[in-house]
């Protein structure tokens, strides 16, 4: 396909402003795959390019929060090879089954993340009593987060982030910024299986992922900005605003 410059330069804009809303909340799909879709671009070829700028922003934003000294990098590689094992089973189901239950399965679990950040306004702003052990966490959760971010993706940021808090009884910017290694995994494992498919557009990918990188940049550094306040707002809108959409589609 051949896409003129001025479509290029708005999703360029539309990756920039995803990339800040993915670093801090996740749900920077919300706004990527029904752009690429306007496009004409099949379903399978959008999340798989969708993952070709979504990568780069998930990176960005890690590199900028380790050089920052915010990442603690103790145990992240088994949580990442956890994160790697899920997304590589849920990237190489998404090509070989229908997908249309996800329509009303992926809102209501969004909109639970939602409720719960609403009905608790204090949530993550101080650690909390574990439910669950970091191990049990790593080898449960993190792997199905990644699967499911394999499968389809929006949203993840916002699992990954959601399910630390609750279970782990981590802080909410914590949980956001252990969010980001793994949500790049999930990304670059898929991006790889997609690559070999021949599903990623590159034209758009290329250009998409410079726009994602400055977003992720940009928001990275708004984490600390912002802190709790600025997240769980995001979180929430992301989360309800997304459900929306899906149920609009799907009915």
């Amino acid at each position: 396909m051949d896409f003129p410059i001025e479509l290029l330069g708005i999703l360029f804009i539309v990756a920039l402003i995803a990339g800040w809303v993915d670093t801090l909340a996740g749900g920077g799909g919300l706004l990527v795959l029904p752009a690429l879709l306007l496009c004409g671009i099949p379903p399978i070829q959008a999340l798989a390019t969708n993952k070709c700028q979504g990568f780069v922003g998930t990176l960005s934003a890690t590199l900028t929060l380790y050089l920052k000294g915010r990442l603690k990098t103790a145990g992240l590689g088994r949580l990442m090879a956890y994160t790697a094992l899920g997304a590589l089973a849920g990237t190489w189901l998404i090509q070989r089954i229908d997908t249309s239950w996800l329509a009303w399965v992926m809102p209501l679990l969004l909109l639970l993340v939602a409720g719960y950040f609403f009905a608790v306004p204090n949530l993550g702003e101080q650690e909390a009593r574990a439910r669950i052990s970091d191990r049990l966490w790593g080898r449960t959760l993190v792997p199905l987060i990644g699967f499911y971010d394999g499968f389809f993706g929006p949203g993840t940021g916002s699992f990954f982030a959601a399910s630390s808090v609750v279970l782990r009884g981590k802080t909410l910017i914590d949980s956001t910024v252990i969010a980001k290694p793994l949500n790049f995994t999930s990304n670059i494992v898929s991006l790889v299986l997609f690559a070999f498919g021949g599903q990623v557009i590159w034209s758009i990918g290329l250009v998409m992922m410079v726009g994602q990188a400055l977003g992720a940049t940009l928001g990275a550094h708004s984490i600390y900005w912002g802190g709790a306040r600025l997240i769980r707002p995001m979180v929430i809108l992301m989360c309800v605003a997304m459900s929306v959409r899906q149920l609009w589609v799907f009915f």
